[in-house]
């Protein structure tokens, strides 16, 4: 069994974080699952989206590291109508079952409902099973499925929904 690699995990943005994660992005989608730059750059796109709209009251982010180097990541994004979106819940391989994936999702749930969101969403494609597990293991439920090809290959994108009832 491999020995668990040193780590730890961050909840703060530093220079050069946002290139890293899609950098990560795109070598783990490009060797794992054949997507091409276009991913990388859409991304890179949408993380420029969530730092111009940062609110460090409402979103969070989970950096993971190890060596100075980032191997891991997630984030909570505030959206219109108390909604809060997952994003760019990604591990490098070497760092996978290990629990790191595991004690991610359990970090952004308990900031989740700290910070009394109504709902939350998360878009991901088809195959991507021990994230998927993970999702539905946090409560999140598959909605709907929809034919693709945004980033050059036939993909099944699957887009899922967290219910939280409002506390009376």
């Amino acid at each position: 069994m491999q020995k668990l690699p040193e780590f730890f995990i961050r909840n703060t943005l530093e220079p050069g974080d946002l290139g890293q994660v899609a950098a990560l992005h795109g070598k783990v989608y490009s060797e794992e699952h054949d997507l091409g730059i276009g991913f990388e750059a859409y991304v890179m796109e949408s993380l420029l989206e969530f730092y111009r709209a940062y609110n460090l009251k409402r979103d969070k982010v989970w950096v993971v590291e190890s060596e100075g180097k980032l191997v891991g990541f997630v984030l909570l994004m505030h959206r219109p109508a108390n909604r809060a979106q997952l994003r760019y819940f990604i591990l490098a391989k070497e760092f996978r079952g290990f629990g790191i994936g595991s004690r991610l999702m359990k970090e952004w749930m308990e900031f989740y409902t700290a910070s009394n969101y109504d709902a939350a969403y998360l878009y991901t494609t088809a195959g991507l099973d021990a994230a998927a597990s993970l999702y539905q293991k946090m409560g999140f439920r598959k909605i709907s499925e929809m034919k693709s090809r945004n980033f050059g290959l036939p993909l099944l994108e699957q887009y899922y929904e967290l219910v939280t009832h409002p506390k009376k």
